[in-house]
């Protein structure tokens, strides 16, 4: 049976975990036309949640804001539930749908689309921001993007830690520069969801990923897919760095989520020997953990060709190229640990002061869902 009231965790206004409620009496929604009812078994944190939470995305100088818009048409409304990378069953379907997807297990494609195209995404909002996602027991989520996931061997925690929010970014990343077999990438903040997720789709690419991270971390990286692992916190010259990690080949392309002041030395990593390349360097961004302001020689983008690329939430194309991908174990998870949904503000206080060995991502089980799905891989201590 189905409950009229569910646990979730409602985020209440913009502020600190604070404004993060655990609630055991929202009511459960209902779905509509074209809708699915999802019990929510699994889903992963990312770092937008604390950004939203935090309203950490200025729109022109790094001053701090009190608010959060991805568009003129942006959603956000409080209480939001938070989640975007979330995997369930489903209990129960809306007008439209066939019975026949009641019980199916799948991972939610994540994106709120303002269009049925399937090559391009326009509007950056998503659920858990523009309509509640995950966080809770109970989900209503589109049919046509709620994709099965049954023939793996993928518990449904490792499932989550594959979501869209991470994976679709880095594949549209690597599509919108055009990377392709035989080319050098480097990638930054590689030991996070969207650069784990990175190694891995080069090498599906044929391409050679070369990683940057913080210390500790270069072992499981390479184990991942990595080339090689650039230690950041003993580079003083990232030309000469990226030079030696790469044995003096050119990289090609930069996918980058940090911004700020690495934004300049890893495009000079790029052209620093132009003679040597083939192509045009080419540099996507789609994180700016690093700061929101970047300081930009014009010259040195126009003369040298540099291409950049903007990149927010991907297409419905990547996000079937995903999933089939999944379907056949092509990709690996890499599931750091899980937390109880009621222990959100414990989660969000490890996942932002995270320790030395954190590679990968955290997933959030509800507290009834915790005996099957969440305490095999909770973190340690909990």
């Amino acid at each position: 049976m189905i409950p009229e009231h569910m646990s979730a965790v409602q985020l209440t206004d913009h502020g600190g975990i604070e404004k993060l409620k655990y609630r055991e009496d929202v009511s459960v929604p209902q779905p509509g036309k074209n809708e699915l009812l999802i019990k929510v078994t699994a889903t992963a944190k990312n770092n937008t949640d604390r950004k939203v939470r935090e309203g950490l995305y200025p729109t022109e100088d790094d001053s701090d804001v009190a608010s959060f818009s991805m568009s003129k048409d942006s959603g956000l409304s409080f209480p939001r539930i938070q989640g975007a990378d979330v995997v369930g069953r489903v209990v129960k379907c809306g007008s439209g749908v066939s019975e026949n997807r009641v019980g199916e297990r799948g991972l939610l494609d994540f994106n709120i689309y303002s269009t049925d195209r399937d090559d391009i995404n326009l509007t950056p909002d998503y659920f858990g921001h523009g309509k509640d996602g995950g966080f809770a027991e109970y989900m209503v989520v589109p049919a046509d993007q709620f994709y099965t996931v049954e023939n793996t061997e993928l518990s449904d925690a490792e499932l989550a830690a594959m979501g869209m929010c991470s994976y679709q970014t880095g594949l549209h990343m690597l599509n919108a520069a055009g990377v392709s077999e035989n080319e050098n990438v480097l990638i930054t903040g590689a030991s996070g969801g969207v650069g784990t997720a990175l190694i891995q789709m080069c090498r599906l690419k044929g391409a050679t990923p070369y990683a940057v991270s913080s210390p500790g971390k270069a072992n499981t990286l390479i184990e991942l897919g990595a080339e090689n692992v650039i230690d950041r916190s003993e580079v003083d010259n990232w030309p000469k760095a990226v030079n030696e990690a790469a044995d003096g080949k050119p990289i090609d392309a930069v996918m980058d989520l940090v911004g700020g002041n690495m934004t300049i030395p890893l495009i000079d990593s790029m052209i620093q020997d132009m003679s040597s390349r083939k192509t045009y360097p080419r540099y996507s961004i789609a994180g700016a953990s690093g700061g929101n302001v970047t300081k930009i020689l014009w010259t040195k983008i126009y003369l040298y060709q540099v291409q950049i690329f903007g990149i927010s939430h991907g297409t419905r194309a990547e996000a079937k190229q995903l999933i089939d991908w999944i379907r056949k174990g092509e990709l690996k998870p890499v599931l750091h640990g899980t937390f109880r949904l009621s222990e959100i503000h414990k989660a969000e206080n490890y996942f932002v002061n995270r320790s030395s060995n954190f590679v990968g991502k955290i997933v959030i089980v509800p507290d009834s869902e915790w005996e099957e799905h969440g305490k095999k891989y909770a973190v340690s201590g909990e």
